[in-house]
């Protein structure tokens, strides 16, 4: 029978990280790789039965989930962050999906769809749902890239893609002062990939892409069917958005006036 491992990667996530886990009992073993947390993630994971190791040189999403991918035991991978659950129903189909996976033609990669909580209350529009994320699959069946933010499970050439319906329940945000404090460290890291990538920005095109964000997820997508939840959410993605871009060109800039006082 193959085994399963249900991965978490984690930092300051002593307020999710119990329940998280305790939606995860039916793997074989639970994973959790650790950003050198300063909370008490690490002793509640321990004491939840996971197996815990730190690796606190944080390079970005893409490698630490590929991190965590290399560390785990088990024939299959569930990726899970901490502030999600596993439903029940998910659970089942999971579990019937690892055990069917020697049939010929068995998908090895499964995407599941995920439904996220803001402010209190599930995000049924704005390009929020469905949301399809793959997040089960054989150790064998890809990798991750490299993305700071926004990694991505790549499938190897030739790989099965299957679905699995049981929502998979992702609490993101309960107050704005969160939603700011993580959109700002998503913007950072997305400045610093793209600096590296050498992309060039200004504030302007940080103005059409944070209005553009705005009006497709209200209007286009239908954010509005969500209520004062959906108006919020499309603002405060609209600020978010403008953030990455201002970020990044605050760092340009940065970069040009150190250039030009060494050169002086």
């Amino acid at each position: 029978m193959p085994t399963l491992t249900a991965i978490v990667i984690a930092h300051n996530e002593a307020a999710h990280i119990g329940d998280c886990l305790a939606t995860l009992n039916f793997a074989d073993e639970r994973l959790v790789l650790d950003a050198n947390s300063e909370d008490e993630t690490v002793s509640l994971a321990e004491q939840m039965g996971a197996r815990v190791i730190v690796a606190p040189d944080w390079q970005g999403f893409g490698i630490q989930r590929q991190r965590a991918q290399d560390l785990a035991l088990g024939d299959w991978l569930l990726m899970v962050d901490a502030d999600e659950r596993v439903s029940p129903q998910l659970g089942d189909e999971i579990r019937q999906a690892v055990e069917a996976s020697g049939q010929e033609g068995s998908p090895r990669v499964y995407e599941i769809s995920r439904l996220t909580s803001v402010f209190g209350r599930f995000i049924h529009h704005g390009g929020w749902s469905p949301d399809w994320v793959a997040r089960l699959y054989a150790r064998d069946a890809g990798c991750y890239d490299k993305a700071r933010v926004h990694e991505k499970l790549l499938p190897r050439p030739g790989i099965r893609v299957g679905r699995l319906t049981g929502p998979l329940l992702h609490y993101s945000y309960t107050s704005v002062d969160q939603y700011l404090v993580k959109s700002a460290r998503y913007a950072r890291e997305w400045a610093i990939e793209k600096e590296r990538q050498g992309i060039r920005v200004s504030l302007a095109q940080g103005l059409w892409h944070a209005a553009g964000c705005g009006f497709r997820m209200y209007v286009l997508r239908g954010g509005f069917r969500d209520g004062a939840e959906g108006w919020l959410l499309a603002l405060l993605s609209t600020h978010s958005t403008f953030v990455k871009y201002a970020n990044l060109w605050v760092r340009q800039r940065r970069n040009a006036q150190d250039q030009a006082i060494g050169s002086a």
